[in-house]
């Protein structure tokens, strides 16, 4: 131990760190590159050789001119696929179905036959068919 001293641990560390970190950013440009609509081929593949063959320089530029757009895909493919959640879960729940709903509309049965909106023979009626 007596040959690597702390601080050199820690400069190996903070290195370390940097390149897992730049890892995760390279990543995530050539992520976008492919999912961007608005580029063409030709461009995907003009921004996809830049950050292989100049892989540091590629992604620090590509960050500094389509920074800004990346982020906003990101918030719009965030919205879409919440929006698209939401989506099937309202599909899948349905209008109200089942006991609950059953049960819920002979709520609201009993309570218009309470009021006297409807007579007994309605409500016996209208009773047969929510429980059919």
């Amino acid at each position: 131990m007596d040959d690597y001293p702390l601080l050199n641990l820690f400069w190996t560390m903070l290195w370390f760190f940097l390149w897992i970190m730049w890892l995760f950013l390279l990543f995530k440009v050539v992520t976008d590159i492919f999912r961007d609509q608005s580029l063409n081929g030709w461009a995907k593949a003009g921004w996809l050789i830049f950050c292989i063959v100049l892989p540091y320089l590629g992604v620090l530029v590509y960050v500094i001119a389509r920074g800004k757009s990346m982020g906003e895909r990101d918030v719009k493919r965030a919205r879409e696929s919440e929006a698209a959640f939401q989506e099937y879960i309202r599909r899948t729940a349905g209008p109200q179905g089942g006991a609950a709903g059953a049960a819920d509309e002979l709520t609201r049965l009993a309570d218009l036959k309470e009021k006297g909106a409807i007579t007994p023979e309605e409500f016996e009626k209208a009773k047969a068919k929510v429980l059919a």
